[in-house]
């Protein structure tokens, strides 16, 4: 059997809280069913840094699509004789 070597890197984060802040996020955390405080600060501030890390990716990709179509629209080629002849049938089948 070959033994495996687990690396997880730890890193420490500290905090000064008031009295009142410490005592509401351990009511929250014992509510919510924490092993402990510390378990629930990671998780629930580990949860909100990846909402808003998926906001900001969402609003830069929606930007980028906008550049991206706004781009096509201003600086349009002039349509090809296939488009043109395509767009003809299509003006002739409407007038029938």
């Amino acid at each position: 059997m070959e033994a495996r070597t687990l690396h997880n890197d730890k890193a420490r984060f500290e905090t000064r809280l008031s009295s009142n802040q410490k005592a509401i996020f351990e009511r929250a955390a014992n509510l919510g069913g924490y092993r402990s405080l510390s378990d629930f600060v990671v998780s629930t501030v580990q949860e909100k840094a990846r909402k808003i890390i998926r906001e900001h990716e969402t609003i830069l990709a929606s930007q980028k699509d906008s550049e991206f179509f706004f781009e096509a629209i201003l600086n349009a080629e002039k349509p090809n004789n296939k488009l043109v002849k395509a767009s003809q049938r299509y003006q002739e089948l409407l007038a029938k």
